[in-house]
């Protein structure tokens, strides 16, 4: 094995040790904890015992329950009045029962590629299969039952307003047999962020407590889960600069909490936070007033399957003739980079995290800014990803040259160390000894190839993480049939990337990963070019192992996205033309054709006797 292989190997080996310590090192954060002296925020009623108890809101109907007179109050949700929600980007409509916001579909986004295809849809009614919604209401506390506030079950009348847009916000009203009347005033900014403001007035209840709250609930899992390692789905959370990531697995495991009458998980926020639900692409979170406390919960219901965030504010004491007003917001749509920033910036803290960078959030950051600005510039993602690269390429060039440099000075002392190994023979000792000593001597550093290509596995894994999951590579075209970078190349040698008239396989089957397509045939040649401008190694194993490495490659990276197969292609391509010219600028030229068709092979290396001295094999006759 000649020192280039060995080199390699040995990058390779510790590639793997760098992941493996840096996961050691940096294990992923975990879930804050509840403090365990915070006050409770609200003690609740039960509505049918009258029975005191500490268990939270609810977010779906329940039939137990009455409304302004209603006897079924599940059928109520099903077929009540609403009221439209039209704006730039969004549209759907809010249930004036409970006063939900739970209709909500994307205008700018398509579930597929096709022109045709239906616009994504965010949030669902109870009544369908999907339910996904947002409720706000008020937990009764001292002096009030759950009859007295609203909630999910409650009849609210439009006080003012027609239509929810970015210019017109609506308004809601219920007046409470107790004695409150509550008004709930709903608006919408050109993007996807709601603004709730809820007022609580007491004309005649005497001295009561509330505490306002917001919900997003979802029943069931998604259908579209993705579960895949490299992204996180579930709930999203910020609580005072930590970011909390809980799968609907683990709320399913949860403990249960019988403050909240469910599996839960509660934290105490004392200054900023939010929580929600993301998905791929899309979140709906629950924004209370940057710097006020809350209570941020976590709950999985059983009984009922429902998933759900809570946003619990303080109790506020209320005495008759008084009022009180409290603001929140609600995100709903597309985790789009700038839309999410610019929350940020206008005092959302920690917002962009709500986007799963992952642990290498210190280059998936700065290399999606880089690349969101070049899409920007150029106009096209395809050719934002080449820019992407000849940038990485040229920050890493310093470390390139010096590879290169020393890999061109080991291929002119080849046959000095052919030398040294026919002199050592089987005496390992004597051969690293006058191997250190020669790369002394010519001031070469066998183990300089190994920097840049352990930079290269953090920065690729960094991109296949922007690339799998922004928002801003879904659908992103490049040309020609290529329309969808954060999907497989759907070209295929099975239909002669479309020359013959049936379809290529399914992407999700066996055939699709056989029957590649042009991306990664041009991937496969580039790396087996690359191989070319060094002679084989000497040992057959490796011979054997370096011949099908790229082919390998092909196919194993055939089912990546698009847009990550185009960086590998630009990446071997640029790589090539790097290591051709600085080879060349320091006297060593690679004879590429001969390497290709294997004349440059290099020769056997002679065997020795035992006592050092080369065998008669392969001696010439006298």
């Amino acid at each position: 094995m000649d020192d280039q292989n060995k080199n390699l190997l040995l990058a390779t080996a510790l590639s793997f040790a760098v992941i493996l310590v840096w996961f050691l090192l940096f294990p992923p954060p975990d879930a804050p904890l509840e403090d365990p002296n915070a006050p409770a925020v609200v003690e609740t009623v039960d509505g049918a015992t009258g029975e005191a108890i500490a268990a939270g809101p609810r977010a779906a109907p329940d039939a137990a329950q009455t409304a302004a007179g209603t006897t079924d109050a599940a059928d109520s949700a099903v077929n009540a009045p609403r009221l439209p929600i039209d704006t730039a980007r969004i549209e759907g409509s809010i249930s004036l029962i409970g006063g939900r916001i739970d209709d909500l579909r994307l205008k700018d986004y398509r579930v597929t590629i096709e022109p045709d295809a239906p616009i994504v849809q965010m949030l669902d009614p109870v009544n369908s299969t999907t339910p996904y919604y947002a409720l706000h209401g008020w937990a009764p506390g001292a002096g009030l039952t759950i009859e007295d506030v609203p909630g999910a079950n409650t009849a609210w009348t439009v006080e003012s307003g027609d239509t929810l847009s970015s210019d017109n916000s609506v308004t809601l009203v219920w007046d409470s047999p107790a004695g409150l009347r509550f008004r709930r005033s709903i608006s919408v900014d050109e993007d996807y962020l709601f603004t709730i403001t809820q007022s609580v007035e007491n004309t005649n209840a005497g001295t009561v407590s509330l505490a306002p709250y917001g919900i997003v609930a979802r029943h069931g899992v998604p259908e579209d889960l993705k579960n895949f390692f490299i992204l996180h789905e579930g709930v999203i959370g910020m609580a005072d600069g930590t970011l909390a990531e809980i799968d609907y697995d683990e709320m399913v495991d949860y403990d249960f909490n019988a403050a909240e009458g469910a599996r839960a998980e509660v934290t105490q926020v004392t200054e900023n936070g939010w929580i929600g639900f993301t998905d791929h692409y899309w979140m709906t979170t629950l924004i209370p007033e940057p710097g006020s406390a809350f209570k941020q919960v976590a709950k999985y219901d059983e009984r009922r399957d429902i998933y759900q965030t809570e946003a619990v504010m303080p109790t506020i004491q209320l005495a008759e003739g008084q009022s009180e007003t409290v603001t929140t917001q609600l995100f709903a749509g597309a985790k789009e980079w700038e839309t999410i920033r610019g929350y940020q910036n206008d005092g959302v803290e920690g917002f962009l995290d709500s986007i799963d960078w992952g642990w290498f959030f210190f280059l998936t950051k700065p290399i999606f800014a880089v690349l969101h600005y070049l899409n920007i510039w150029i106009g096209n993602m395809g050719w934002a990803i080449i820019g992407l690269t000849l940038l990485i390429k040229a920050i890493l060039l310093p470390l390139a040259y010096k590879s290169y440099v020393s890999m061109a000075k080991m291929k002119e002392l080849q046959p000095e160390m052919e030398k040294i190994k026919e002199r050592a023979g089987d005496d390992r000792q004597k051969l690293q000894q006058e191997m250190m000593a020669l790369y002394k001597k010519e001031k070469v550093n066998p183990a300089s190839g190994c920097l840049p290509i352990l930079l290269q596995i953090p920065i690729f894994f960094s991109l296949y993480k922007v690339i799998f999951v922004t928002l801003e590579l879904r659908h992103a075209p490049f040309f020609g049939p290529f329309q969808d970078l954060s999907a497989p190349d759907p070209t295929s040698i099975w239909n002669l990337f479309g020359a013959f008239p049936w379809a290529a396989p399914d992407p999700n089957s066996i055939m699709a990963l056989i029957f590649i397509g042009i991306l990664p045939l041009l991937l496969g040649i580039s790396m087996w070019l690359q191989q070319k401008l060094n002679p084989a190694p000497t040992d057959p194993t490796q011979q054997m192992i370096f011949a099908w490495m790229p082919w390998v490659f092909m196919f194993m990276l055939g089912g990546f996205a698009s847009g990550l197969v185009v960086y590998w292609i630009a990446n071997n391509t640029i790589t090539f033309a790097q290591q051709y010219a600085i080879m060349r600028s320091q006297g060593f030229k690679p004879d590429i054709l001969g390497n290709i068709v294997g004349k440059n092979k290099p020769e056997k290396p002679k065997t020795a006797n035992a006592d050092g001295k080369p065998s008669g094999k392969g001696k010439s006759k006298k």
